[in-house]
């Protein structure tokens, strides 16, 4: 297996970890819940101006399910590619550069918005694949 391709899968490996608890915490727990019960009792009331059938509370854990599932999209596709397919994945500049940029769209995501936890996994999960790539060069 080469090195590049193990390095990408264990990046890979790392959002899907990250994804996948970030979806456990979205539907157990309180985790992502404001602190002030106020809040989440305005957000269970309040209905989006798009639409009267869902309320910011629906929209709130709708919008954080699906940014989990598609971290783990990212995850399991890439750590697949990295573990099963390393020619195919290595062999591909538009595989390669769409890893990339997704990581660096989820990096920027993390530094702008996020707490450190996320951000530091990304920054690990980053630093993984860019040592892949530049293997590669």
């Amino acid at each position: 297996m080469p090195l590049p391709a193990l390095l990408i899968a264990a990046s890979a490996m790392v959002v899907l970890l990250l994804a996948s608890l970030h979806l456990l915490y979205t539907f157990r727990g309180t985790r992502l819940h404001p602190r002030d019960p106020a809040v989440r009792a305005a957000m269970e009331s309040s209905h989006l101006r798009l639409t009267s059938r869902t309320t910011l509370w629906k929209a709130w854990i709708g919008f954080n399910a699906s940014h989990s599932y598609g971290g783990m999209l990212f995850g399991i596709l890439y750590a697949w590619l990295g573990l099963a397919q390393p020619a195919l994945l290595l062999a591909s500049p538009f595989l390669l550069a769409l890893g990339a940029v997704v990581l660096a769209a989820y990096l920027h995501l993390g530094w702008r918005y996020w707490f450190r936890i996320p951000l530091g996994g990304l920054c690990v999960a980053a630093t993984l694949y860019a040592t892949g790539l530049a293997l590669l060069a």
